[in-house]
């Protein structure tokens, strides 16, 4: 997968993409992650990327003009898949979103600043908007990180595991279940008896009877509209009554 990221501040990834699994996963060409600085498609003389917006109000837009050069000139360059525009007003990412996004050849991330984008840039070449949440960064840079993590870990061999992706949270619309390491205790508190008898059965069982009952708790909204039978319903929330009772 090739992800062209078009920034002000490309220098902001150099951290996030030399280390860890992203940093392994580029030395190993299992990703093509590429910075674009957008100042330099400028036509302005001293490459300005920004101008009062029309109408008045408070701080500066970015031009259409460098924006638009900057993501046809990545498109000539091989960097194919949909044009995502990082903003507040985008649909909010989730992991449905993230696994769709995963199968594209590649993407180009747009990340906006100051008061945000010419709405004829968005017209011309970008395919959708997509927000992390309802609040307000100062920049897309952040976004388009977490957006490039979390799509990277489902490229074949960034992981090291395919097993990985698939028993984490919202694989299967619910929360991970408790992990534990060694040692056995540790200040008083061990590990719960069954994940140390081998018995894989049972271990599947117990971890998805924890997934439920930690959706239940954490994310209603999420334990509501998770798939299971309805034993395995009644029988979370038996175990969130019980642990309510046990709190009184």
């Amino acid at each position: 997968m090739k992800i062209a990221i078009l920034s002000l501040f490309p220098e902001m990834f150099e951290s996030f993409l030399n280390t860890s699994i992203i940093g392994r996963a580029r030395q190993e060409n299992l990703i093509d992650i590429r910075p674009v600085d957008i100042r330099p498609y400028s036509t302005k003389k001293h490459k300005n990327t920004d101008d009062y917006p029309f109408g008045g109000g408070a701080g500066m837009v970015m031009m259409a003009q460098p924006i638009v050069d900057c993501v046809r000139d990545m498109r000539s360059q091989g960097y194919k898949g949909r044009c995502i525009y990082l903003s507040p007003r985008g649909k909010q990412l989730n992991q449905q979103k993230v696994v769709e996004l995963a199968q594209e050849e590649g993407l180009i991330l747009l990340c906006g600043h100051y008061e945000g984008v010419d709405q004829r840039a968005i017209d011309l070449v970008v395919d959708e908007e997509i927000s992390l949440g309802d609040f307000v960064l100062t920049g897309g840079e952040l976004a388009a990180m977490v957006l490039t993590d979390a799509v990277a870990r489902y490229v074949p061999g960034v992981l090291g595991s395919d097993e990985s992706t698939g028993e984490e949270s919202f694989t299967d619309g619910l929360l991970e279940y408790p992990q534990y390491t060694r040692p056995r205790e540790f200040e008083g508190i061990e590990v719960p008896e069954v994940l140390l008898n081998g018995d894989h059965a049972k271990i599947r069982k117990w971890r998805r009877e924890q997934s439920l009952l930690t959706t239940l708790r954490v994310r209603p909204d999420l334990f509501r509209k998770a798939e299971m039978t309805p034993k395995e319903r009644e029988a979370a929330l038996a175990a969130a009554r019980q642990e309510a009772e046990e709190c009184y």
